[in-house]
């Protein structure tokens, strides 16, 4: 009997080791191709469209000054305007994120008209361990999503991509 015992836990423990895999944080996808990315900073709102279809929408965290477009690094506003997804970050302290081709010329002007250095660095990405539980407008002036969330953003969103930040 005690054989049994033996092999019963043996084979209940392999059953536990092979459901405990940790789950890739890249996902893929196979719907139709986001074309656009629209974040409304007022509604704390970023939603992803193929043309005028609507495929996702996500509830995001801003930068800890939300009010207004990006003037200047150090302002940690969200910019606001038309920009492309230029690059990814497979690798983050934020989980998953995905560039945002800020400052673009008008911007690089308008710092440069007033002396101020236009700052960048401006993503789309998850929280990572640090801010996994920020509530508010935490970043420095990028859009924030869950890490699940940002898994899917990830996958579907290409470089290339049009975003536009409205107020």
């Amino acid at each position: 009997m005690s054989f049994f015992r033996v092999f019963a836990a043996l084979a209940m423990m392999a059953a536990l080791v092979g459901c405990g895999k940790p789950q890739s944080k890249f996902r893929t996808y196979s719907g139709p191709e986001v074309t656009q990315v629209v974040v409304y900073k007022s509604d704390r709102r970023m939603h992803l469209y193929h043309y005028d279809t609507r495929l996702r929408s996500f509830k995001v965290q801003l930068g800890g000054n939300p009010m207004g477009h990006k003037q200047r690094e150090g302002d940690r506003r969200t910019p606001e305007g038309d920009y492309i997804i230029d690059r990814r970050n497979p690798n983050s302290r934020f989980h998953l994120s995905l560039g945002i081709d800020y400052p673009n010329e008008e911007d690089r002007t308008r710092a440069k008209d007033n002396g101020w250095r236009p700052g960048g660095d401006i993503f789309i990405h998850g929280r990572g361990p640090r801010f996994a539980n920020a509530r508010g407008d935490w970043t420095d002036g990028c859009i924030a999503v869950t890490d699940r969330e940002m898994e899917d953003v990830y996958a579907m969103i290409r470089d290339g991509t049009p975003i536009r930040i409205k107020p």
